[in-house]
């Protein structure tokens, strides 16, 4: 089982309602985010230039780095989804999973002493509803389901997509499950280790 977004960045408008819609569902502080949307670009030579937003959130790793190093086992897998999660009241605050995350996207909420990130809103898809983003995607871009499951709308929806289209972040080992469709006619696609970011691949300018 791999539970997993798709997110189709050939009908991403940059319109950030996923960035909204996470951050009111999970009550997600001002400059904290689980799921964040990057403008990737202007890049190439005038007047052929390309742009791309790129929306960015826990990409449910097959390997995941941050349930490693976590030394109280509060980054951890769930049995029943396979979900990578985390359990506030094992978080001792060390930060360890958020310097572990190729990504950087993990969040410290400073209020409760705790690291948090992207559950793939286990609340909401546990009653058989779908994670806030992907509801409130005005552009249908975001697809939720089990990669393992030809059935699952994430499946289908990199079935339906040319292979030549279908990318992923940069793999440092950790195999990240999260797919993204980029087609050449939109424009390149760029590996994330060559994105803005201090020591991170993916970070909001700023942060």
């Amino acid at each position: 089982m791999r539970n997993a977004l798709v997110v189709d960045l050939d009908r991403c408008s940059g319109c950030f309602s996923c960035e909204v819609a996470c951050k009111m569902e999970n009550g997600i502080a001002l400059g904290s985010y689980y799921n964040k949307v990057l403008t990737v670009g202007p890049f190439g030579e005038f007047p052929k230039l390309s742009q791309y937003f790129l929306p960015v959130a826990c990409q449910q790793c097959e390997d995941a780095p941050c349930v490693s190093v976590c030394p109280t086992g509060a980054s951890y897998r769930d049995p029943d989804t396979n979900i990578v999660l985390v359990d506030k009241s094992k978080c001792i605050g060390c930060k360890y999973c958020m310097m572990a995350c190729p990504y950087g996207v993990r969040s410290w909420n400073g209020e409760e002493k705790c690291v948090e990130k992207c559950t793939l809103c286990g609340h909401l898809t546990a009653n058989g509803d779908l994670p806030a983003c992907v509801h409130n995607c005005p552009g249908g871009a975001r697809f939720y389901g089990d990669l393992d499951d030809p059935s699952s709308d994430a499946s289908q929806a990199v079935a339906a997509a040319d292979p030549a289209a279908v990318h992923r972040l940069t793999d440092v080992g950790n195999a990240p499950a999260t797919c993204y469709i980029l087609s050449d006619h939109y424009a390149e696609w760029q590996e994330s280790s060559t994105l803005q970011g201090s020591g991170r691949y993916l970070q909001k300018e700023g942060e």
